[in-house]
């Protein structure tokens, strides 16, 4: 399979698809109403078996345009964004604990029914979009084909295998000043995504801000997210799911691609090495500290295209 792999992504090196503008991105986006009538915002191309993409934290389904036109001749390409994230909705009475993980993967759920995500699903994740995507796998494992990973949690956190300067960027998201600082001045954008990015276009810069342009509980989505990282097992219910769906990713035999970035964020400082023992995984190497998507959008397209037809073939 390597070998297939690695033929399909020097043939398809030669072409490159243009650059999908905000505006056009936006303009083409669809919407799907889940509990109490919330509705989900996705951007959708191609036709056949569903390829769902699953952001992150402070990201949206814009994360995803450069690698979908790579894959939309192979299926259904489905990107959502995230409730209270993206063109979705947000949650009516928020605050503390509003947007959680179970909150979020119920609405998820809901997507999935209301676009017609039946069978034969592959699911492209990052970041939160992993945990979310392995535990829908989890529950779901029939109707899913492959899964593609990257920059995602592939370990539970705590003191034993997690650096103590990334237990302290969790941990800090707790406290009443960082809730200040994120809610008053889109901290996780604007610190955590677009300084990452000195020379990203202000285009792009302004669709990443726009769906948190209301200070205050707009920017509720952000400051969750952090805070359902299970540190030393809290959030329990957290813990728990996380324990469940990282076994099963270490038994299933559903297919999987790890998509690795060099020189990475999350999985690294041997990190790496527990994806590598899940049974029927391919790894591949891109540039990228965290947000690959963005950093190598053509090598992760070409790389997830060329395993995905290999895998078929």
């Amino acid at each position: 399979m390597v070998a297939a792999l690695g033929a399909s992504f020097a043939t398809s090196c030669a072409n490159s698809p243009s650059p999908q503008g905000a505006a056009e991105f936006r303009a083409a986006k669809k919407f799907v109403p889940t509990e109490s009538g919330i509705r989900m915002a996705y951007f959708e191309a191609g036709r056949g078996a569903p390829i769902v993409f699953l952001h992150g934290n402070p990201t949206s389904s814009y994360l995803w345009r450069n690698v979908i036109p790579h894959l939309a001749g192979l299926g259904r390409c489905i990107a959502p964004d995230l409730i209270g994230m993206g063109d979705s909705d947000k949650l009516p009475d928020s605050g503390p604990g509003k947007y959680n993980f179970f909150e979020h993967s119920r609405r998820l759920d809901a997507f999935f029914d209301a676009t017609g995500v039946r069978r034969d699903v592959t699911l492209v994740v990052h970041d939160w979009g992993g945990p979310l995507g392995f535990h829908w796998a989890m529950r779901n494992e029939a109707r899913v084909r492959a899964i593609v990973f990257m920059e995602t949690f592939v370990v539970s956190q705590n003191d034993a295998n997690t650096p103590p300067f990334a237990m302290q960027f969790f941990s800090r998201f707790r406290t009443s000043e960082a809730e200040l600082d994120v809610l008053s001045n889109n901290t996780f954008v604007e610190a955590v995504l677009l300084r990452q990015f000195p020379s990203m276009s202000e285009e792009d810069r302004a669709e990443y801000r726009r769906p948190f342009a209301q200070s205050g509980e707009g920017r509720r989505p952000t400051l969750e997210w952090p805070r359902q990282v299970p540190i030393n097992g809290d959030p329990a219910d957290v813990h728990e799911a996380t324990l469940r769906f990282l076994g099963f990713m270490s038994e299933t035999q559903i297919p999987k691609l790890f998509i690795r970035a060099d020189p990475g964020a999350l999985i690294l400082g041997g990190r790496e090495r527990v994806p590598r023992t899940w049974p029927r995984v391919t790894e591949a190497v891109v540039p990228g500290r965290h947000f690959v998507p963005e950093e190598s959008p053509n090598e992760v397209g070409r790389i997830a295209a060329a395993w995905l037809s290999a895998i078929e073939g």
